[in-house]
């Protein structure tokens, strides 16, 4: 071999040792991209459970304030019928004299 084709020959492989070190750099930062998203996806779905569970829980609290509402209207009801039946009974007492 000349010494030209040698320095070609010692050339390449330095450029191919190059290479492999790239290579493993790249496959070593792949490696910790496809473990970082690994957690990223694992986070995602717990905030997914944690944001419908906090959906529910809303949900639950507008409906226990809506029945509270509810019992709330019913007394006020039940308070106006009484005094309603009294103003009648006295209608009906002023009828009868």
């Amino acid at each position: 071999m000349t010494n030209e084709e040698l320095e070609s020959l010692k050339r390449f492989q330095t450029r191919v040792r190059q290479l492999i070190l790239q290579y493993r750099e790249l496959q070593n930062a792949i490696d910790g991209y496809v473990q970082r998203i690994e957690v990223l996806e694992a986070e995602n779905e717990r905030l997914k459970k944690q944001g419908e569970q906090a959906r529910q829980e809303y949900a639950n609290l507008k409906l226990a304030k809506m029945i509270e509402v509810g019992d709330s209207d019913v007394r006020d009801a039940k308070t106006r019928i009484t005094k309603l039946i009294h103003e009648v009974d006295k209608c009906i007492a002023l009828l009868n004299v």
